[in-house]
């Protein structure tokens, strides 16, 4: 074959391969014919997807040719969908009006049953927040986000979803937590690192409500938080942000232990693009906090990088980073009620410093309309090191992956399958030198008989074998069920079981501090867990939505920390305990610029072998928010009530290790903001204000720990 032969063989096929293209562009803007910013605009049944950018354009280039369908959702706005669009070597240009609503049942959410459905067919109660509370409400950290949503309570760090957890002291998580479907727990203590979480690339949270092991396995026994990154946009965004905040003085003049003022900042930049059929997105963020707490500062720089490239309609390979380098001094609990926010003199000094990474990956690819698979290996990477009196540190690394496939058999049945593969080692003078494995494998279908019914059955067995101890094996099965009454009526019910293997820490810790020894135990296994919920979800006359969850969790074995002698604690399965209640959450919007939202929570937990009440419980938590904006400016006020928690370790106290330990109230904490948004006037460049504990309230969520007083921040965002 000549050259010249080649030479025009290959422009021919080039022709055929790239020419045979076109593309969709268009704005998406809301009911006041202003710019949406974020908004997630996908093509159905493909792996294309993009985000609006600071104008709120959109765009996708080199489409094959065919006929496709685009959709457009974003929190607080209906989903719309397009016709069907004709793709013949043109461009098509599609605008979108987005509508504001109150509720979320029409939201299409992804956790729950790992493929994308609607709200209204998951059987377990559920919950989204947006990405614009992180920014309205002056976030620093995405569990200060979880506390405003019905049903989920924080002690400290530690989350717990309808009283599943109360405070293991950084030991293990009953609450499963994902970025982009690559867990978040660490390899050594199984605990949740919030700090890991770039507030910046997320796009939006879905909380599911009771367990959820038949998909996620051992940490999601009480649920499952779904984080999930922004999606990329074609045209290049730039964003920046500066926080600056101070705390007030305490509201006792003998709490102030320092005649400075106490300060806190952060600066983030962002930059996403695309370059051909790779899109990239990266952030990094400095956060330095002076604390309102003696020996609490700390200084905290983070990094994400997210790299996404479509091979083609079919098939994408994406790539995600994250983690941070964190220098922190050491508050375990006060010194007195006298000096509460100082800690013992003995802790004076102590830091701990920490390296943090998760690296993961996705790969998707469609066969067909009916038949998906994805593979997602990834690794979390940890070190850190404290400098108190037992100089505990801790090197370690979890490798994970999992295979998943979706394949839509009917138009009436779809199917989920997948395994897991996971292995942790350790070495730290605090867990010893260990390691772990497990394997996971689940499937599911969801049936719908009817047009208006869907039936959800789901199987998972796991295999867990921690170092020396005994293997554990665990099946853990699901059946739910949704029923639409009616346009503005959904019912519900969810029969699940669930499990948690203990985590390497619960197992091995053996250190001593603060005059307390932690011993281990080769005897711990895991504990298992019965949940029971029916819901309803209803809309009347458009501005009210209600959902109404009634629970009842069965526990068994569960792990709870424990004195073995008046110096000696041992992580041990303890508890035989029962969590019964209910779960409201209601949001109103008589017109698109007021809304309000509301939730409420009774938890009745109890440890059925002592009679009392399980630790570090609230019986009743409220939740209320208002909200209005019209034009560039928007005002918002938030309460939380939570009872007072009725049980806590209460050997802390007895034994004088934390005095007066048993002083606890009722919460009440009233928080506000107002914001302006210039780019109605085309300023790229919005700020918030934010006052939180406004009324300088004091309260514990943990024993000996202050939360935090009245502090003042500022947000300045630019977008362009």
């Amino acid at each position: 074959m000549t050259i010249k032969k080649l030479f025009v063989m290959l422009l021919f096929w080039g022709n055929f391969l790239f020419g045979q293209s076109g593309e969709i562009s268009g704005l998406v803007k809301d009911n006041n014919n202003q710019p949406v910013i974020g908004a997630n605009v996908i093509i159905e049944n493909s792996l294309y997807g993009t985000a609006t950018d600071s104008k709120g354009l959109y765009k996708f280039l080199n489409i094959p040719n065919g006929n496709y369908i685009v959709s457009v959702s974003v929190i607080g706005f209906s989903r719309v969908v397009s016709d069907t669009l004709t793709i013949k070597e043109n461009k098509i240009e599609l605008d979108f009006t987005l509508q504001p609503t109150s509720y979320q049942i029409d939201q299409l959410i992804v956790t729950a049953n790992k493929f994308s459905q609607e709200l209204k067919d998951v059987a377990a109660g559920s919950y989204i927040l947006d990405q614009r509370i992180f920014s309205e409400k002056n976030i620093k950290q995405i569990d200060d986000a979880l506390r405003f949503v019905p049903g989920v309570t924080m002690t400290s760090d530690q989350i717990s979803i309808r009283g599943s957890s109360g405070y293991s002291r950084g030991a293990g998580t009953r609450v499963l937590v994902n970025i982009d479907g690559i867990p978040m727990y660490s390899p050594d203590a199984g605990d949740i690192v919030w700090e890991q979480i770039p507030i910046s690339e997320i796009g939006r949270v879905e909380i599911i409500k009771g367990s959820a092991s038949s998909l996620y396995g051992s940490s999601a026994i009480g649920g499952v938080v779904n984080i999930l990154t922004k999606e990329i946009s074609v045209n290049p965004v730039t964003y920046i942000k500066f926080q600056n905040g101070i705390y007030t003085n305490p509201s006792h003049t003998e709490w102030q232990w320092t005649d400075k003022t106490l300060t806190f900042n952060s600066q983030t930049i962002s930059h996403s693009r695309s370059i051909g059929k790779l899109k990239l997105s990266g952030s990094f963020t400095r956060f330095e906090d002076y604390s309102y707490r003696k020996n609490d500062y700390q200084l905290r720089f983070a990094g994400f990088l997210k790299a996404n490239y479509q091979f083609s309609s079919l098939t994408s390979l994406t790539l995600l980073g994250t983690g941070y380098t964190r220098d922190k001094q050491t508050f375990n609990y006060w010194k007195d009620l006298e000096n509460a926010l100082a800690p013992r003199d003995t802790d004076l000094g102590q830091t701990t410093d920490s390296d943090r990474t998760i690296i993961g990956m996705t790969l998707n690819h469609i066969f067909n309309d009916n038949f998906s698979i994805a593979l997602i290996p990834s690794a979390y990477l940890s070190f850190w090191k404290d400098y108190s009196e037992s100089k505990n540190k801790s090197n370690s690394k979890l490798l994970r992956t999992e295979l998943k496939g979706n394949y839509r058999y009917s138009d009436n049945l779809t199917l989920v399958s997948g395994t897991e593969f996971a292995v942790s080692n350790v070495s730290s003078n605090i867990f010893g030198k260990r390691s772990s494995n497990s394997i996971g494998v689940y499937f599911q279908a969801d049936y719908n008989p009817l047009e208006n019914l869907n039936l959800s059955i789901g199987l998972r067995y796991d295999y867990s074998k921690l170092e020396s101890l005994n293997s554990e094996q665990a099946v853990s099965p699901k059946f739910g069920i949704t029923y639409e009454l009616s346009e503005s009526t959904f019912l519900r019910g969810l029969l699940a079981k669930g499990f948690r293997a203990p985590s390497l820490a619960e197992a091995f810790t053996s250190t001593t501090a603060s005059g307390i020894t932690i011993k281990p135990n080769p005897n711990i296994k895991a504990e298992t867990s019965y949940s029971m919920e029916v819901g309803i979800n209803h809309t009347f006359n458009k501005y009210l939505n209600i959902d109404l969850s009634l629970f009842n969790n069965e526990y068994y074995d569960m792990i709870e920390p424990g004195f073995l002698t008046p110096t000696e604690v041992l992580f041990s399965n303890l508890v035989r305990a029962r969590i019964q209640g209910l779960d409201l959450a209601a949001s109103y919007q008589p017109f698109s610029e007021l809304i309000l939202n509301a939730g409420y929570t009774l938890m009745l937990g109890n440890d059925l072998d002592l009679d009392k009440p399980l630790k570090y419980r609230s019986k009743h938590v409220l939740q209320m928010g208002l909200g209005y904006n019209k034009s560039f400016f928007q005002i918002g006020i938030d309460f939380r009530y939570l009872s007072r928690i009725e049980s806590i370790d209460k050997e802390f106290v007895e034994l004088g290790i934390i005095p007066d330990g048993d002083e606890r109230v009722n919460i009440y904490v009233l928080d506000a903001n107002a914001g302006i948004n210039l780019f109605k006037y085309n300023i790229p460049a919005r700020a918030f204000l934010r006052i939180n504990n406004l009324l300088n309230y004091n309260y514990i969520e943990l024993i000996g720990n202050i939360a935090p007083i009245r502090n003042i921040s500022l947000n300045l965002e630019i977008i362009f």
